[in-house]
Order: C-alpha cells, then structure tokens, then sequence
C-alpha cells in the first residue's frame, strides 16, 4: 500500500468514499458534492483543499482531505475535514498511514495545528484519535449557515 497525494484521475473514488461515509454516519441525502467540484477546488486555478489516498493493488482504498483555515489566536492552521478508509479495510493501518502522513504535512508547511471534528457517538474514530493524545473537547459547539438559503432577519 503507497499513501500518495491525490491526482485528477482520483477523483470518481474520492467521491465513492465520500458516500461511504455518509452512508456510515447515516447521512446519503446530505451528499451533494460532483466530481466537477471536487476536481475545480482541488486541482485546478482554485485549489482549496489537499488530498492524500491510500492506494492498493491499483484501487483507492482511503483518503484524507484537509485545508488551511486561520485561527485570530494561533495564525495558520490546518483542518482535517475527513479521513475516509473503505470498510474492507478498516482497521488495517491505512486511517493511521492517513493520519500521520497529513500531520507531516501539516509540520512541513508550518501550520501551527491540526483541527477536526468526531461525531460524539463515533466511539472507534474518538478512540483512534486519542491514541495520536489529541484533545476531544465538548465544550464548543458547532454553527452552520447554509448560504444560498440565508435571508437576513427582519430588523424590527
């Protein structure tokens, strides 16, 4: 098995993968991401977000995709927003490959820490993490705002 960075003609598995997931986490519907997405904002003029796979007998089995966000406190860090390993191979050392191949990136590129988020019921990832001694923390919570939806509250 190589841990790689993602390449274009990656990206229909990168997407399987991705609704693996959800369909995991009990979430398909939520899923509306294309492969014209995910190739625009990881590999063309915009690039966003960085990928790393975990390839076996010529099959993308897991990846890991991250970015940088900025903390007013901190400065530069980087966000972990999945590692995603097929459940056939599960528990085999490819989410930890994953891992530490995207906290090596993270020190290469002199970000200051790495973020996520765990699902508080997703008792074998929090598990997995506090191995690597990350801090689970309960005490922020999370806000979201989809934009195309958004209308300004009425200032009355």
């Amino acid at each position: 098995m190589i841990i790689r960075d993602a390449e274009p003609v990656d990206v229909e598995e990168i997407l399987h993968l991705i609704r693996e997931l959800a369909l995991y986490e009990k979430a398909p519907h939520e899923v509306t991401i294309t492969e014209q997405t995910l190739l625009e904002w990881g590999f063309g003029e915009k690039k966003f977000f960085h990928v790393f796979v975990a390839v076996l007998e010529e099959k993308v089995v897991g990846m890991a995709l991250c970015y940088p966000k900025f903390s007013t406190w901190k400065g530069i860090s980087l966000y972990l927003e999945d590692i995603i390993v097929t459940e056939k191979y599960r528990k085999s050392g490819i989410g930890s490959r994953l891992f530490e191949k995207v906290i090596d990136y993270g020190k290469k590129n002199g970000y200051y820490r790495l973020e996520w988020q765990v699902l508080d019921w997703n008792k074998p990832a929090i598990e997995f993490y506090k191995k690597y001694g990350a801090e689970i923390s309960s005490e922020w919570l999370n806000g979201r705002i989809i934009l195309p939806e958004f209308q300004f509250p009425d200032k009355n």
